[in-house]
């Protein structure tokens, strides 16, 4: 029989458990950062099992990436009514 692969969900944890060492050597409130990425990340996990073309982490970076850029237009987008007002 063939070799089943990871589930999107055993690949994303497989991919936060390699940056263990590097998110203990950052300072406290870095690593609080590196934590909401990785929470921001985990909602797409869905999406990224469509992306099985790419680099398990690229996908995993876009989908922070994606909640980070949302959190712009929403400030952009706050920022311009409350200039309006």
């Amino acid at each position: 029989m063939g070799r089943t692969l990871p589930s999107a969900t055993q690949t994303f944890l497989l991919e936060q458990e390699a940056f263990t060492r590097f998110r203990r050597a950052l300072r406290r409130s870095d690593q609080l950062a590196l934590d909401d990425l990785f929470t921001c990340a985990r909602q797409h996990i869905a999406a990224a099992a469509y992306a099985s073309h790419a680099l398990p982490f690229e996908v995993f970076l876009l989908a922070m990436l994606l909640e980070e850029h949302k959190q712009v237009m929403h400030l952009r987008r706050l920022l311009e009514e409350a200039g309006h007002s």
